[in-house]
């Protein structure tokens, strides 16, 4: 079993998610008490968010990369950024090692992809909707992402940082989040992106008409097929 590198803590609430994701399936498809080999090195979130409003995206590059850095040196296979809005560094990263970085943008693409979608609604942060990278990332691969309206994109961007990074879920936010990704379906969206790792924490696939792509899930789980893929297929108890 390969080990996994993740760069978390942005924030630490979908950090949760990705190790739980990881375990969890590494135990289903070997069996036993098998559990996956991870290195995390946990971002203080808030000195990341002064970074990002601040707009000092090379800094935020660099305390990236030396986590990277510091992951492979740990002896990390692979890297993994746990927050599609850090995807906005993903080459410096990326270039300041020497093992593969699974982008989170790369898998969702394949997932879409993979459902017969090229045209969907993108839900994240303000950064993440409003900054090229995510958008011509998906773009690159066919599909056209339909972004919210100005007031949608406000209220999405309130629900990450105000209540689902401080672990608050509630139904009226879950309500919100429904209405904007129906007002884009009414915009021709297939299915919508959760392009934000906390989102999964509020949205279900049950919760929609519409494929739901939930990037925090497809990207952890790539991770494991990447951890696995040299294990034989005899080991594996699925």
């Amino acid at each position: 079993m390969k080990t996994i590198g993740l760069i978390g803590g942005m924030s630490w609430e979908s950090t949760l998610l990705y190790y739980q994701t990881i375990n969890r399936e590494i135990g289903r498809r070997l069996g036993g008490l098998h559990s996956g080999k991870v290195l995390l090195h946990s971002m203080d979130f808030e000195a990341v968010v002064r970074g990002q409003k601040a707009g000092e995206w090379e800094a935020l590059a660099a305390m990236l990369a030396e986590a990277g850095r510091g992951l492979v040196a740990a002896g990390a296979d692979c890297l993994l950024i746990g927050t599609n809005t850090m995807h906005r560094v993903a080459p410096e990263v990326q270039a300041a090692v020497d093992v593969p970085l699974l982008h989170i943008a790369d898998v969702t693409a394949a997932a879409i992809s993979a459902a017969g979608c090229t045209k969907v609604a993108l839900l994240g942060t303000l950064y993440t909707m409003e900054q090229p990278f995510y958008v011509e990332h998906l773009a690159a691969k066919g599909i056209e992402c339909i972004v919210p309206p100005e007031d949608h994109r406000a209220e999405v961007h309130r629900i990450i940082f105000e209540e689902l990074c401080k672990g608050q879920i509630t139904a009226a936010s879950r309500q919100s989040l429904q209405d904007i990704i129906a007002h884009a379906c009414a915009r021709g969206a297939q299915g919508a992106v959760l392009g934000c790792t906390e989102l999964p924490l509020s949205l279900r696939q049950s919760d929609v008409d519409v494929p739901l792509f939930d990037t925090t899930e497809l990207h952890a789980l790539a991770a494991v097929d990447f951890a696995l893929k040299d294990v034989p297929r005899a080991a594996l108890a699925a």
